[in-house]
């Protein structure tokens, strides 16, 4: 039983790695830069040989809306991107990347995350759970294999500052 080969790279958006990844050159990459060969599942004639390219941003959009979905997280993103954030929301744009650094090799991925995390959640508690998502959906969705999530609690959101935010709307 023969099964078909296909070939998965990641769009670099006209930029080489290390300054895709935010890096200097000479940096030494989190995630493998070997060409690789995925294989269809045995006896799965179904599926052609030919090459899938998932963009960049796609691997980051799908680390953000798994980390959003965790309990505990409040935004993401620091204090600049989420003024600028509450704008594109404003205007429904909601952009899906904000807080989301993502490193994408053939067959690896890192992620850095920037969270606000709800008082009172157990912020460690949290920064594991946003890692154990992020790690699912970026393995299940785009196929790529984790090396790490690193997670960056940049804030913690108190009640009160939604009732801040409540009174200066009514004010104004």
């Amino acid at each position: 039983m023969a099964t078909d080969e296909m070939n998965t790279t990641i769009a670099s958006e006209g930029s080489t790695p290390a300054t895709r990844a935010g890096k200097t050159p000479g940096h030494t990459s989190r995630v493998d830069r070997v060409p690789s060969t995925f294989q269809g599942a045995a006896g799965d004639d179904s599926q052609s040989a030919g090459r899938t390219t998932i963009a960049e941003g796609v691997v980051a959009k799908v680390a953000g809306i798994a980390a959003r979905e965790v309990s505990g997280v409040h935004a993401l993103g620091g204090g600049g991107a989420r003024a600028f954030g509450a704008i594109r929301d404003a205007v429904n744009a909601t952009d899906l990347t904000q807080g989301v650094k993502v490193e994408v090799g053939e067959t690896q991925a890192a992620a850095d995350i920037t969270i606000v995390v709800d008082y009172p959640a157990p912020i460690q508690e949290v920064a594991d759970n946003v890692r154990s998502a992020v790690t699912a959906a970026i393995t299940r969705l785009v196929g790529l294999q984790v090396v790490e999530v690193n997670i960056d609690v940049n804030d913690v959101h108190l009640p009160t500052d939604d009732a801040d935010d409540d009174i200066e709307s009514r004010v104004s």
